[in-house]
Parts: C-alpha cells; structure tokens; sequence
C-alpha cells in the first residue's frame, strides 16, 4: 500500500526549491477529468484526458511561480479580499450563486477551483508593479476603434436589426406529467412576460430588463439578437417584427415553449445601429482595454520569471 501511495504521488515537476506532485495534478483537475472521461468519446478519452493533465500541469507550474514571487515580495490574499472580489463578481455580471455554480458546472470546475483561481488573479494584480501599469496608456483613437467595432453595426440587405425577450415555461420536470401544473407554468410565463413587457414600453432600458428577466440564451447579451433577414425568421416572428418600424416594440406572442417579445432597432438597407452612446461606454471601454493591456504585460512578467526559473517535467 505505501508503494501505491508513492506512485500516487509522485513528482511530476520540479519549480526552483519546490515540487509538484500527481495528487496536486489530479486534485486541481478532477472536476475537469471527470467531465472528459463522461463526455468524450470512449476513443477519444485517453488522449483528452493526457492533454488535460498536461494542461492542469502548467497551470501548476505558473502558479507556483507566481506564489514563489508573491512570498518573496510578501504580497497575499486574504480570506476577506478573496471573498469581496466573488461578491462583486456575481453583482457585476448580474448572477447569482447559483447561476454561477451551473456556470461552473458546465465548465467542469467546482466553485472552490473557481476561488483558487479568483485568488491567483488578486495575487497577480498585486505583483503587477507601478512600473509595469505606468506603461499602459489608452488612447481615445483605441476607445473610438473599440466603440465602432463592438457597439455599431450595420444593417445591410433590408436586414432587421431585432432585440429579443422571452419566457418560457416547460422548465419544471415535475409539473411535466400534470396539466393542471402545465397549464399554471405557462400562465406564469405569460404574467412575467407581460410585466416586463410593460416596463420596456414604460421606457426602462431593454437590455438591462432582458439581462435580468429573459429566459433565453440572448439574455447574456442583453437580447441582442443582431442582423436578420425576413427569410431567416420563424413565421411567429415574421408576423410580429415585419409591420414595426425602427424602436417599436412588437406585442407579447405565444411560440411553442413560451413568451416572447422584440424590439427593432433598425430595418433599413445601410443603416447605421448605435447600441449604446460612446459617452454612455467610454469608460467601460477604457476600463477593458486597460485590463487587456495589462493581461498582456503580465504575461510578458510571468516569462520573464520563468527564464529564469529551474523548471523541469519528469
């Protein structure tokens, strides 16, 4: 058994003075091996799971790296820092706890993974050094060529410019042998989908409603749908988009698994669509290109080290 125990444990990486060893490899990355071994092709699972491991191994390696320089600097996270950062993650995204676990899920990390990487991000921000930020400037020319990239679009061919919220119902397995319980969830669907329907005719802002309230994969986005042609909508949206004009909002419409609504943002060849004011997102625009740019310029640190560093892989 203890011969067992050490071939678990095995060394698998030397990082200057420290070791990372199997168990490490494997307790990082079981939520993501067990995703794999379920859902790969038998053929397949072998060489997925190898890629993986190697790919949970570096990770390793670079926070190990990024830990042995934090404690050279004597820079941490504590309990209480890594905890506010995860509250304020789920108000800036809108989401909730559990939003964020079925999130997680589907990625194949518990929420624990989630907050040992969340804590490795706060300990690279802190060794980021003024020297490092003060070299990352933003322009407006680089905020403008954002704006115009991410926040117009143009509509072209007698395309429709369409944003969309709907409400379903079918979601309750247990209501799903029942029609009485059928009948009060799709009835239930239909009463949210008239009070947010109201507020947007009320003037609240459609995308922040859709954000919260919408049922549907465009929710993420705020319910942009983007460009579409006539001949690509489904007849019951054909009947309610086609006789709005540009702004309109289109009455609440039954489909086959719930409520909808759109609104129009243009329907005109050439026509020019501002999803937002550049004064609304300037410094949202800002605030992203300065993190991509210091992304950029940590990873630049981080290979720096590693030249440096002993690193090897047995």
């Amino acid at each position: 058994m203890l011969y067992a125990a050490q071939l678990v444990d095995r060394i698998v990486a030397v990082v200057n003075d420290d070791v990372i060893t199997m168990s490490e490899v494997n307790e990082k990355g079981k939520d993501f091996f067990k995703k794999i071994t379920e859902e790969a092709p038998p053929a397949q699972v072998e060489e997925a799971l190898r890629r993986a491991r190697e790919e949970v191994l570096d990770n390793l390696i670079d926070k190990k790296l990024i830990d042995q320089e934090a404690e050279k600097q004597m820079v941490s996270v504590s309990d209480a820092e890594l905890e506010a950062a995860a509250e304020q993650m789920l108000i800036s995204n809108n989401i909730s706890r559990e939003m964020l676990d079925a999130q997680l899920a589907q990625m194949g990390m518990s929420y624990f993974a989630y907050l040992d990487t969340l804590r490795n991000q706060i300990l690279q921000s802190k060794l980021v050094n003024y020297e490092i930020r003060s070299k990352i400037i933003i322009t407006d020319d680089m905020i403008l060529d954002y704006y115009d990239t991410h926040y117009t679009k143009h509509v072209a061919g007698g395309g429709y410019y369409l944003m969309q919220m709907g409400f379903s119902w079918g979601k309750d397995s247990a209501a799903s042998g029942s029609a009485p319980a059928r009948y009060a969830e799709k009835m239930d669907a239909k009463k949210r989908a008239e009070r947010v329907h109201a507020l947007v005719v009320d003037g609240q802002d459609f995308r922040t409603l859709a954000q919260k309230f919408s049922d549907l994969p465009s929710a993420a986005d705020g319910g942009d749908l983007g460009v579409f042609q006539k001949d690509d909508m489904a007849p019951y949206m054909q009947d309610a988009i086609l006789k709005l004009a540009p702004g309109e909002v289109s009455e609440v419409i039954e489909t086959p698994s719930g409520y909808q609504f759109f609104k129009v943002l243009a329907s005109q060849d050439g026509q020019i669509v501002v999803q937002a004011s550049f004064e609304s997102v300037k410094e949202e625009i800002r605030n992203k290109l300065y993190e991509q740019e210091l992304k950029g310029a940590f990873d630049e640190w981080v290979d720096n080290i590693k030249e440096e560093a002993y690193i090897k892989k047995l």
